[in-house]
């Protein structure tokens, strides 16, 4: 294990290296392996390759600023750290709210982004969402949905603050197979579904219906985009009492909320993977992790906790 020098030990490495002391020699003055010596002087030697004692100090003294100040931190409390990153895929703010708001613990994102970013494995960086190079190309090439109803004519009390406004997509793999995708404005909670019939419209309005039915009576809205999966949007008004509102053609801010969701999925089901290889119970899954992650948004609750003290 490194040990970490104090200003002296480095004063002392400086004079002996001064003398052209043996580095062996050196290890046993200043009493430290000659590994922590070697790697001392290559880790905090200037650009020229001078150990210089004081500039030395200053270099590690900086470098552990960056780091996690893993001093202040226990070892237990790195683990679970790490744990909530590789486990659940939780974010540094994530992390840091959630212990904050339920522990009453303090560990600024940053420290836990430090943890990340000095993780020599790179495994810690691979379960963020900053791996995922996900972008969204919108639909084009389409008649039409007919009967639609614009988002223009959409009450403005959709602004994500009551409950009971959904948003609604589709992710589908390279080959056309669909996954259906549905998120609660103001909770964030995520209900999603595979589609046997793919992007088909009839198969996709029953689908919907199973998901929403047992919420019927707190439903207010649904949003969606103009892709003709969506065509039986009347069929769901009429089983579910709700109005379908479509977002303007290339316009994927107007339904941020499954946009980001379907983002967060992507962390899980890569662009490229075949949905063959997800079942669903997987895919459950996958739902069940999202709804269980804390949100800033929510004071670092949960969407599963929020979305059922409206249902319950």
């Amino acid at each position: 294990m490194y040990h970490q020098l104090i200003s002296e030990q480095r004063s002392q490495i400086f004079a002996l290296l001064q003398k052209k002391t043996a580095r062996k020699d050196i290890a046993a003055i200043v009493g430290i392996s000659q590994a922590t010596l070697s790697r001392e002087i290559k880790r905090n030697s200037t650009p020229s390759g001078k150990y210089i004692w004081t500039k030395a100090h200053d270099m590690a003294m900086e470098r552990r600023r960056r780091t996690v100040s893993n001093s202040r931190l226990s070892d237990e409390l790195v683990w679970r750290i790490k744990e909530y990153i590789v486990n659940d895929q939780w974010s540094p703010r994530q992390i840091s709210g959630y212990l904050r708001v339920n522990e009453g613990i303090r560990v600024s994102h940053q420290s836990i982004y430090n943890i990340i970013h000095d993780d020599p494995t790179g495994k810690l960086a691979g379960h963020t969402r900053h791996q995922m190079k996900y972008r969204h190309h919108p639909k084009g090439g389409h008649l039409p949905v007919k009967d639609r109803v614009s988002i223009h004519e959409r009450s403005k009390e959709v602004d994500g603050k009551r409950f009971g406004d959904f948003e609604m997509d589709l992710i589908v793999d390279p080959a056309q197979r669909a996954i259906l995708t549905l998120v609660e404005k103001s909770t964030n909670m995520l209900l999603m579904r595979k589609l046997p019939f793919g992007k088909q419209s009839k198969p996709l309005a029953k689908a919907v219906r199973r998901l929403l039915l047992p919420y019927k009576d707190r439903l207010k809205t649904i949003t969606t985009d103009n892709g003709p999966e969506f065509a039986a949007h009347k069929d769901i008004t009429k089983w579910l009492g709700v109005p379908v509102y479509f977002a303007d053609p290339y316009c994927p801010w107007q339904k941020g909320a499954i946009e980001n969701t379907n983002k967060l999925i992507r962390q899980y089901i890569p662009k490229k993977d075949s949905f063959e290889n997800y079942t669903d119970k997987r895919i459950m899954a996958i739902q069940k992790k999202l709804n269980e992650r804390p949100r800033e948004k929510l004071n670092f609750s949960t969407p599963k906790c929020e979305f059922f003290k409206h249902v319950l």
